[in-house]
């Protein structure tokens, strides 16, 4: 039987051969490095797709090198920076409804003035994090 869940609590694990696996429960930053080892198996092809709200702006960056994220903003709205690989920066302001794309090696961080909540399905396996 199917079972309702949030995304915001529970993300999805896309995986090889079309699998979609609900993950356990989201715990903080600690948790990454689990579903990393969970889904190990499925490498560079495994996407998560999680929901996250955000009432400040990121305290990181972040860089995924093995493959694309996609960030839709769902309410709010958020600013997203990317720093590309040859040092050129770009920032775009994503609106509920629209989506920017993080190319592979791209460094990117977030700000927010109020609270915003974005829907992320990222390549995660070598995910990268560094200060702000």
């Amino acid at each position: 039987m199917a079972e309702a869940r949030k995304l915001s609590e529970h993300p999805v694990h896309l995986g090889l051969g079309a699998t979609a696996v609900a993950q356990p429960p989201f715990t903080g930053m600690d948790w990454y490095e689990d579903y990393g080892l969970r889904n190990a198996a499925d490498g560079a092809e495994g996407r998560l797709v999680s929901l996250h709200s955000f009432g400040e702006s990121w305290d990181s960056w972040e860089m995924h090198p093995k493959g694309s994220e996609i960030v839709v903003c769902t309410s709010g709205e958020i600013v997203l920076t990317q720093e590309h690989p040859d040092g050129r920066v770009e920032q775009v302001t994503l609106c509920p409804g629209e989506y920017a794309i993080n190319d592979p090696g791209v460094w990117h961080t977030a700000d927010v003035e109020e609270q915003a909540t974005a829907l992320f399905i990222t390549a995660g396996d070598g995910t990268e994090h560094r200060p702000r």
